[in-house]
């Protein structure tokens, strides 16, 4: 596949996926009174709308992004990834009333040692995530940028 089909592919589901992010995110609004920690159900449905724009608007760019078809694979599926991690672990957190490392939303509640670990899991490795994907998707908008002008 060349790397501009690739791209337009990549692209087109960056959206797909924004798109249903933020349905999830509608969704979880709706049973915001039904879980554990109402409060950090809210932030889940917060997260979820916000990352579904995200990954919409990274869609809308991507075809200007200049990466190596290495590079856009990793950075694509690091963002799925990341903004579902983001969506879902505090979704998690809102239904097993975890939030040690969340104490702001979670209003001092602790869940078990495996709920927190879980929760901890997530926010770790989508922040990594989340640091990769800006970085990769600067480079990529810089070398597009130079390709542009030359």
């Amino acid at each position: 596949m060349k790397d501009t089909q690739l791209q337009s592919k990549q692209g087109n589901q960056l959206i797909f996926f924004g798109v249903l992010l933020f349905l999830l995110g509608l969704i979880v609004g709706l049973l915001v009174p039904l879980m554990a920690n109402p409060r950090m159900a809210l932030s889940s449905h917060l997260e979820g709308l916000m990352n579904g724009l995200f990954l919409m608007a990274l869609g809308l760019i991507w075809s200007r992004v200049a990466l190596s078809p290495k590079w856009l694979k990793i950075t694509f599926w690091l963002a799925i990834y990341g903004t579902f991690a983001n969506w879902f672990g505090i979704l998690l957190a809102a239904m097993l009333n975890a939030g040690k490392m969340l104490n702001i939303a979670a209003n001092g509640q602790e869940g078990t040692p495996l709920a927190e670990g879980l929760v901890t899991f997530f926010l770790v490795s989508l922040t990594l995530a989340m640091l990769f994907i800006c970085v990769t998707v600067l480079i990529g908008l810089k070398n597009g940028a130079k390709t542009t002008q030359a």
